[in-house]
């Protein structure tokens, strides 16, 4: 009997499921009732696999419902998916014909399920993103504080800014708390902030969203990171080489640290500028540093050694 692989597309208020290859279909509410009913009749399957779309958070209960039920599960990159969907021909997309294109895409790609987190590593990364959101809207109220004109508006939004500013203070206490509580997390913030460039939000954000650092080589790793270079060419063409996919915040973190090293850094700023000087695009040069970055920090973890000038 061939193995059971389900897809499920995510959506904020549904999920919809695919049972391959017995073509079985249905749905459930996306909410703790519906995440926990399809748990239960998924461990009956017993599924080989459990492919989920990556999407912008609706997929971590899911996700993590169904690993503590026992599932073996994965987050896919929807690009990768959509690009699939169109080599199958499937131009229509709707969420029932996406679940199915999600499990025979996992069947087809022979997707590895994701290790499981531990209640320590899951509030770590739920810190760490509630962090980035609260950053986020004092960006936000800051930039409407600069276009604001009466005088009660200007008020408001700096008594908002300010207790925003409170909150990002204690979220960044509990952060410290959760990493001193962890031997190891302390020995890994220290190795990678060890780096110039890396500072400690940087550092949380890839022990925290990149738990597979130091476990990979530097291509897979850079994959993971959506740092790898995709080259586009046929006979005699070749396109531009691009980048995608991956994990957005753990590549805009990457990106700060390496606009951080080309000051700072001598290593990466000598070569920053040497690919300017060759002519590269600055973007380019900058993705280059981004990347050349992640294998050093890749490498740091892995042999358990900080930064040392040349």
């Amino acid at each position: 009997m061939d193995a059971i692989v389900v897809g499920i597309d995510i959506s904020k208020d549904r999920l919809d499921v695919h049972v391959a290859p017995v073509g079985e279909a249905f749905q459930e509410s996306n909410d703790q009732a519906g995440i926990a009913r399809l748990a239960d009749r998924l461990g009956k399957l017993a599924p080989q696999l459990v492919a989920l779309e990556a999407t912008g958070g609706y997929e971590t209960l899911v996700a993590a419902t169904l690993q503590a039920a026992g599932l073996r599960v994965a987050v896919v990159n929807p690009a990768q998916v959509r690009s699939f969907a169109n080599a199958l021909g499937k131009r229509a997309k709707t969420d029932p014909i996406d679940a199915a294109v999600l499990a025979r895409f996992a069947m087809a790609a022979a997707i590895k399920p994701m290790a499981p987190a531990d209640a320590q590593s899951r509030l770590l990364a739920d810190l760490v993103a509630r962090r980035r959101q609260i950053v986020d809207m004092i960006n936000a109220e800051k930039a409407r504080l600069s276009r604001a004109l009466n005088r009660e508006v200007k008020k408001s939004l700096k008594r908002l800014i300010a207790a925003l500013e409170r909150e990002l203070e204690s979220l960044d206490g509990d952060l410290d708390k959760q990493i001193r509580a962890s031997p190891a997390w302390r020995v890994k913030e220290n190795l990678l902030a060890s780096v110039p460039g890396i500072g400690k939000t940087i550092a949380r954000t890839l022990i925290a969203e990149l738990p597979e650092l130091g476990r990979l080589d530097r291509r897979q790793i850079a994959a993971l990171a959506g740092l790898a270079p995709w080259t586009r060419q046929s006979g005699q063409w070749r396109g531009k080489s691009f980048i995608g996919g991956g994990r957005t915040t753990v590549r805009a973190a990457l990106f700060m640290g390496a606009m951080v090293a080309a000051r700072h850094n001598p290593t990466l700023k000598a070569f920053r500028d040497k690919l300017v000087a060759q002519g590269k695009p600055k973007m380019v040069a900058l993705i280059a540093t981004a990347r050349k970055l992640l294998t050093i920090l890749n490498a740091i973890i892995r042999d358990n050694k900080p930064w040392q000038t040349a």
